[in-house]
């Protein structure tokens, strides 16, 4: 049984972050969020892990703080997040992504060597050949248009929205956009703009240049029903990381774990394995 996930916040550049994680003996394994949700995300997937566990709200998100100076955009909070480990003494871990999660990556290419074990699920590519979804590519990447978008979003149209997130019928749990919602706040959405605008295709694809330098073993799980990374982006990930496994969910979409739970134990397994 899982030690019980406690709540903390460290101080890094004089910037609050919280972060949820248990205790525990051995490498820990760091989970890190997408957008637009926060940490809570992985509470799943933490009270199943043995070990200790580190899960951050990203500066802008979910209980973290938003100063206006921070840089925001994907190199920005990748070295921030960087810095986030070393304030808490993170040297060799286990690494799970999701969505802009993926920006932790940027980091471990430049430290292979202290990343063990690497789960990408739905990641933002850091590949050649990516086009942005409709809602960043007609919205938060256009000035003006992000920020009245973002200034008129209420709780109603992000469950609205979450209908497009999966392939099945109707929207999605009740609990994601409830959790959306309470990490939502006016200060994450100049976040939110200045992160998308920041990624141009070019960008990405430079961002995972040496992503062939993670040798570790790795699973890349996808929710083919995403309709804002498509599955062939999960296909490409796995041909460059070397010692990659591809996980393919035809009956998932972006938060592939809420459709198939068993998702979870699978990656947990994964992440216990010798």
């Amino acid at each position: 049984m899982a030690p019980p996930i406690e709540e903390a916040t460290a101080a890094v550049d004089g910037v609050e972050v919280f972060y949820r994680c248990t205790a525990g003996e051995g490498e820990p394994t760091v989970f890190v969020h997408g957008n637009p949700s926060h940490s809570e995300d992985w509470v799943p997937f933490i009270e199943r892990v043995d070990g200790p566990a580190i899960a951050a709200d990203l500066p802008g998100w979910g209980r973290s703080a938003r100063p206006d100076d921070l840089d925001y955009s994907m190199w920005g909070l990748a070295a921030f997040h960087d810095r986030f480990l070393d304030e808490l003494g993170v040297g060799s871990h286990r690494l799970v992504v999701h969505d802009w999660g993926s920006l932790a990556l940027i980091g471990a290419q430049r430290r292979p060597e202290r990343v063990s074990r690497l789960v990408l699920i739905n990641a933002v590519p850091l590949l050649p050949g990516y086009r942005w979804h409709w809602v960043a590519r007609w919205l938060w990447r256009v000035p003006g248009l992000g920020e009245l978008a973002n200034a008129t979003t209420t709780k109603a149209s992000l469950r609205l929205i979450s209908r497009q997130a999966t392939p099945r019928p109707g929207p999605l749990p009740d609990e994601l956009t409830d959790s959306v919602w309470r990490g939502w706040g006016g200060g994450t959405r100049r976040p939110i703009l200045e992160l998308y605008r920041s990624a141009d295709p070019e960008q990405l694809a430079a961002a995972g240049g040496e992503l062939s330098a993670l040798e570790c073993p790795a699973l890349v799980a996808w929710g083919a029903g995403d309709p804002y990374l498509p599955e062939g982006f999960g296909r490409a990930y796995a041909e460059r990381l070397p010692g990659a496994e591809l996980v393919s969910l035809p009956d998932a979409g972006h938060w592939p774990w809420l459709e198939r739970p068993d998702l979870i134990d699978r990656v947990v397994a994964f992440l216990h394995a010798n």
